[in-house]
């Protein structure tokens, strides 16, 4: 049973398992069940479950804050930590039957989630049949549900589909965050019924058809900068302090260390910002846009900040066994999600605001 006293301090012990077993999730090229076991002790698969199904609610502040610290020890296992969250926030806009459905055996059910579609689906008598391939589903080897997003002709929507009925194709052969087993999911003529499926909108927008939960009000804008960022976060976090250890005591290599980490500083305090502004409900268009841009700008403040105690630290620091050589492919590969480029958030910055010029 999880500790629901707080995240942030179950965070710092699964840090420390996460930690240990780093350098071997990234040969191994998946996280330890060991490390799994961890996270989901830790509350993050519960957090954001309905409190009528066992759920133990959250803040989004919170949540980011613990997601860094087990992204210190290892910034696969923070990634899989964020998104074991995202997967139960969004089930919880699933239909009453759907939901009892996901959490029949308990709070800690693992769910994962598929954006990106190559897949079909047609409509049936009492719902749908879907077939295709789902790439990119972090945690997928861990599941025990999943939520596919596709189009049925009449828009996009979510469906759920438990464990046996899919199957993963390994897929995810990657320069970092080999850990999170990112893999490609596959269906063959699965059939969902109607409660196992909800639109889309219904969770971009932030207005769930059932659920009265907060964090149900969110819209996608006002926090998915923060599901994968604050894995990034955590990541150069620790790449600062494997710098400390190993950078040469010369006069440019303490200029560029100092100024990483002010931009992690700076990084935390824009993501701090997303995250205070949901917790407290503010979703106005012009705060849903500024989330985006902190969220792509404070990413691209951590890439850079690795990138420059990486440079700095050397080929003591550089070879291909040293934890620094791990972090910095990691945060590569994360900081190129997405949900984290910042051209798209920025052209929906300023569209408002130059076209009103």
């Amino acid at each position: 049973m999880p500790d629901l006293t707080g995240l942030l301090s179950a965070a710092e012990t699964a840090a420390e398992v996460a930690a240990r077993h780093a350098a071997t999730a990234d040969t191994d090229r998946r996280l330890s069940d060991e490390v799994v076991e961890t996270l989901i002790t830790a509350g993050f698969a519960r957090r954001f479950v309905p409190e009528h199904l066992g759920g133990a609610p959250v803040g989004f502040t919170e949540l980011m804050e613990s997601v860094a610290t087990v992204a210190e020890g290892c910034a696969s296992a923070g990634w899989v930590a964020s998104l074991m969250a995202q997967g139960a926030r969004i089930s919880g806009y699933l239909p009453a039957e759907g939901q009892a459905e996901v959490w029949a055996k308990g709070p800690d059910t693992l769910v994962v989630v598929g954006f990106v579609s190559q897949g079909s689906v047609r409509a049936v008598d009492g719902g749908w049949v879907l077939s295709g391939d789902w790439p990119y589903v972090s945690g997928i080897e861990f599941s025990e549900w999943a939520l596919l997003l596709a189009d049925d002709g009449d828009g996009a929507r979510f469906f759920a589909v438990p464990r046996p009925d899919y199957g993963i194709t390994e897929s995810w052969f990657t320069l970092g965050m080999r850990a999170t087993g990112s893999h490609s999911l596959t269906l063959d003529e699965v059939f969902v019924p109607a409660h196992r499926s909800f639109p889309r909108d219904e969770m971009f927008l932030g207005r769930p058809a059932v659920s009265r939960e907060p964090f149900h009000t969110a819209p996608l804008f006002a926090v998915n900068g923060l599901t994968f960022g604050s894995p990034v976060l955590g990541a150069a976090r620790g790449a600062l302090k494997l710098a400390a250890r190993t950078l040469p005591a010369r006069d440019a290599a303490r200029t560029g260390f100092a100024r990483a980490a002010g931009e992690i500083e700076a990084a935390t305090l824009l993501l701090t910002r997303v995250a205070e502004n949901a917790d407290l409900g503010l979703y106005d268009e012009d705060r849903l846009r500024r989330a985006s841009l902190d969220s792509a700008l404070a990413v691209d403040l951590l890439a850079g900040a690795v990138e420059r105690v990486f440079a700095e630290a050397g080929t003591r620091g550089q070879r291909e066994t040293q934890p620094l050589n791990r972090v910095w492919r990691d945060v590569r590969v994360a900081a190129g999600h997405g949900a984290l480029r910042f051209e798209p958030a920025a052209m929906r910055f300023t569209e408002p605001l130059l076209s009103a010029s």
